[in-house]
């Protein structure tokens, strides 16, 4: 994939205020590949004009103007922490290194007694007129791994304000690019660098197209690989940033390769640390991470977080957490968090099962009950079924119309999650669109139905199924094969009673 239009951004930028960059990104979506990039087009170490040289960026005015032309520093933390001796000599060992190597660059200009690599490039720049560009891999690994070791993390942000922030690194900066997981690290309610440009998972902004692989991109490798687009996309697809549908380039590039549809999710090695996020005692956390698996989506403060996996103070900063992690995706115009997609759900699920919520636990017995009760027509039950699950287990959502109706019924219907795709709601079908189409995962699909659903408030269960014959919505799944029932409810706010009716279509 062609990511060197992020060299275009880059080269625009260079000494100016908005060449302080931090870029973070869950796992595996290219953060040290992009590094690499950045290092091999800029630094002076490299002859890399071939190598760019079928990209984007060459066929810019721009290209040969910052082709290797420059001195990069390029520091890799995640690699530092072995053999500088553990977490905290990791500062003392990046600076002795570094000014190791430009004591070779620049002989006779530092002095011995040199320890502070901020002094060390100011020292240059007042000799030589040179300046730098600074590139740092996994910036936050101390701030993740040593998130309650307060000395070590105190010692890396003065390193960091050191090299970064104030007057005298704009003398000998360039260009600053960071990039992790986690934005930077706030102190109190400021950034630590809040000089710094931040792109992130909440807000891309014009970066949105470097991070990770857009929906074009993904459609063109599975021409060329053969793939089915539209089982990657509900597998794959989800993060929406800045316009962009956004795919984690881990799995798609494992799918394209071995074309097995999985989770590829666990091999990034963020599993274990999501456990002790998701058991916090916060009210209402378990409540939305359920509201969640099952398809809708959940409001979320995300200014309170602190950028660090130590510091929660509430349900809103675990689930700003993990949407940072990869493990949720955010919508930044209606501020909602909800499950990208079904690798992320499908582990979710085993992490939620097991650590065998009691919550969960109850609450899926009545779901199966649910789905059971669906997939033997028995409309009556389903009726009760998804009556109680309202008051049980989804209290907090107040029937007001048929928007609530719709949030308990993709919530009663967890359990299908093991047998369905993340229910498709309002998908243009024949003359209108559908309020609910679950299709089965293709394992399934000889053994489950696809279930197309329509709701309705203050009318009728019979005006439901007519709606769905009468528009014609199983035209939505020509392409399908299976079976399909057709699963028509209504609420009636005076009596406060559910009613459904269910039928086989027959084509």
């Amino acid at each position: 994939m062609d990511k060197t239009g992020l060299l275009q951004y880059t080269n625009r930028v260079l000494d100016t205020k908005q060449a302080l960059i931090c870029n973070s990104r869950p796992r595996r979506f290219g953060k040290s590949i992009t590094a690499d990039m950045l290092t091999a087009y800029y630094s002076k170490g490299c002859d890399s004009e071939q190598l760019f040289s079928d990209f984007a960026i060459s066929k810019e005015e721009s290209f040969r103007n910052h082709l290797n032309k420059y001195d990069v520093i390029h520091i890799d933390m995640q690699w530092s922490m072995a053999p500088a001796g553990g977490a905290e000599h990791v500062v003392s060992y990046i600076e002795n290194a570094v000014i190791g190597e430009l004591k070779d660059v620049y002989p006779g200009i530092l002095p011995e007694t040199t320890f502070s690599l901020p002094d060390a490039l100011s020292c240059i720049n007042t000799a030589e007129g040179r300046k730098f560009i600074v590139i740092i891999d996994e910036w936050d690994v101390l701030i993740r791994d040593e998130a309650s070791n307060h000395q070590v993390q105190e010692e890396y942000i003065n390193f960091l304000r050191g090299m970064f922030k104030g007057t005298e690194p704009t003398k000998f900066i360039h260009l600053a690019y960071l990039t992790g997981i986690l934005p930077v690290k706030k102190v109190k309610t400021q950034s630590a660098l809040n000089n710094f440009d931040e792109f992130t998972m909440l807000d891309a902004s014009i970066l949105a197209p470097y991070i990770g692989f857009t929906e074009d991109e993904v459609r063109e490798l599975c021409r060329r690989y053969g793939r089915d687009f539209e089982n990657v996309k509900r597998w794959y697809d989800g993060y929406q940033l800045t316009g962009y549908h956004v795919y984690n380039p881990k799995a798609v590039v494992s799918v394209m390769l071995r074309g097995d549809f999985q989770s590829y999710w666990s091999q990034t090695g963020t599993y274990e640390s999501i456990v002790p996020l998701i058991n916090m005692d916060f009210d209402g956390l378990k409540t939305a991470i359920i509201t969640m698996l099952s398809g809708e989506r959940v409001k979320v403060r995300t200014k309170t977080y602190q950028n660090d996996m130590v510091t929660f103070r509430n349900k809103d900063d675990v689930i700003t957490a993990l949407i940072h992690l990869g493990y949720l995706a955010y919508d930044q115009i209606h501020q909602t968090a909800f499950v990208p997609n079904e690798e992320i759900r499908s582990e979710f699920l085993d992490v939620v099962e097991e650590n065998r919520w009691d919550e969960f636990i109850g609450f899926q017995q009545e779901s199966v009950n649910l789905l059971e009760a669906t997939l033997d027509m028995d409309g009556e039950t389903v009726a009760e079924e998804i009556e109680k699950i309202h008051e049980e287990y989804a209290s907090a959502i107040q029937y007001n119309n048929e928007n609530s109706l719709s949030s308990v019924l993709t919530i009663g219907y967890l359990s299908a999650m093991q047998y369905y795709f993340k229910p498709i709601r309002e998908m243009p079908a024949g003359k209108g669109f559908a309020d609910f189409i679950f299709i089965p995962k293709p394992e399934y699909a000889i053994d489950y139905p696809a279930l197309l659903a329509e709701l309705k408030w203050n009318q009728s269960a019979d005006a439901a199924i007519q709606q769905i014959k009468e528009r014609k919505y199983p035209a939505a799944l020509k392409d399908y094969k299976g079976s399909i029932l057709l699963v028509g409810i209504n609420y009636d706010k005076k009596s406060k009673k559910h009613q459904c009716i269910i039928e086989k279509f027959e084509t």
